[in-house]
């Protein structure tokens, strides 16, 4: 991660400004508040703590409660999810890194 290693990662938080209480809401209000995280700088940092502390209640890195539970539920042997999630965007990034070094050919 960038950024002063003495800073945390919910300092850097897109909801950190708002009200707590818009994270945990329930039926279609769970849209509004996965918004919240579109964007967010430490989207992974968020969703990681969620899922590796366990908890149970309100939207977290763009996931609800219900996604939370079946990502664990799918990952049972997973001991660490910021390391998993943290590896998964390095991947990711990389691959999108590669991809914008490939010429586009005219057939796709």
């Amino acid at each position: 991660m960038g950024g002063d290693e003495s800073e945390t990662w919910g300092e850097r938080a897109v909801c950190r400004t708002g009200d707590p209480d818009e994270l945990f809401v329930e039926g279609a209000a769970q849209n509004r508040a996965k918004a919240v995280c579109t964007g967010c700088p430490v989207r992974t940092e968020c969703l990681a703590h969620a899922l590796d502390n366990r908890i149970e209640h309100g939207v977290w890195g763009g996931m609800t409660e219900r996604g939370g539970r079946s990502l664990l539920r799918r990952r049972p042997l997973v001991t660490s999810s910021r390391r998993l999630l943290e590896a998964a965007r390095s991947e990711h990034q990389r691959t999108v890194r590669s991809d914008d070094k490939q010429p586009w050919s005219a057939t796709g």
